[in-house]
């Protein structure tokens, strides 16, 4: 496996300089995720399909859906990718190199992990930030247009708030100065994890089911159906940050009022039979 990865990066490198493969590359590789990822949830929600695992019964019209993704496409070009052309000679002074020989994945795991937790840490508070009353409705009442989240409107804020937040993902691999490979996996993780934060639909194979401190579709889709003063739940991919604060406590309350509805259910099921 590591011989054809090394293969592969070979030709890359053969092929393509540094620049194209740091900023082209990556924001080609950041467009592909993001859409196969996300557009899935658009043609779930309009087939009706799955709806037992839909979180919100309501749902968003084609013609919500199609803004978002003209917006999206819009910012992603205007924002995003000139953003990516403007920080690479930050990321080159930082250290970040292309060259073989590839990180092993001892140290690629290390420093992703290092990097959800500074960005577990950095996003929460700017996240409570947007959520005062000023920036809210001038900046961060974009993101929250859709009440009823799906995929794609994980990248759908203002401008300002791309580059507000983008700062809690790209804080980390500055600071270590990562191989390119390493930066495009940690990309590809955090781009997966926020669609499907977004994505509406809480599966039984979510891994909000399995990993310990995983917010997932259900955590955050509270966050967007509630009032910005209300909402809690601001954390990004871990909730370690909410827990701490005590800013998850609506939302765990209402978890214990469900689950207390269902063994009441079970227990009156039971007394039927």
């Amino acid at each position: 496996m590591a011989s054809v990865v090394e293969f592969a990066w070979t030709y890359l490198i053969t092929h393509f300089n540094d620049f194209q493969l740091a900023c082209i590359g990556s924001f080609l590789i950041h467009e592909s995720v993001f859409f196969l990822s996300g557009l899935p949830f658009i043609f779930l929600e309009r087939g009706g399909w799955l709806s037992k695992y839909k979180i919100q019964s309501k749902n968003n019209t084609p013609d919500a859906q199609e803004k978002c993704i003209t917006r999206l496409l819009l910012y992603h070009f205007c924002v995003n990718l000139p953003v990516m052309m403007l920080s690479y000679p930050v990321f080159r002074s930082m250290g970040m190199r292309s060259t073989l020989p590839l990180p092993s994945w001892k140290v690629m795991s290390t420093q992703i992990l290092f990097y959800f937790i500074l960005e577990d840490f950095v996003f929460y508070w700017g996240h409570r930030i947007l959520h005062t009353k000023w920036l809210y409705k001038h900046v961060h009442s974009v993101h929250h247009e859709y009440a009823t989240p799906f995929g794609l409107t994980s990248e759908y804020a203002h401008p300002a708030e791309i580059l507000f937040l983008g700062f809690a993902t790209i804080i980390g691999p500055a600071i270590t100065g990562p191989h390119l490979i390493t930066l495009w996996l940690w990309m590809v993780l955090r781009v997966l994890e926020t669609v499907e934060a977004h994505c509406g639909y809480h599966f039984p194979w979510s891994l909000s089911n399995y990993l310990p401190l995983y917010g997932g579709a259900d955590f955050h889709d509270y966050h967007h159906r509630l009032l910005y003063t209300k909402s809690g739940n601001y954390s990004s991919t871990f909730v370690y940050m909410d827990w701490i604060f005590g800013t998850d406590k609506g939302y765990r309350k209402l978890k214990a009022l469900q689950h207390e509805d269902g063994e009441n259910e079970k227990e009156g099921n039971v007394k039927q039979q």
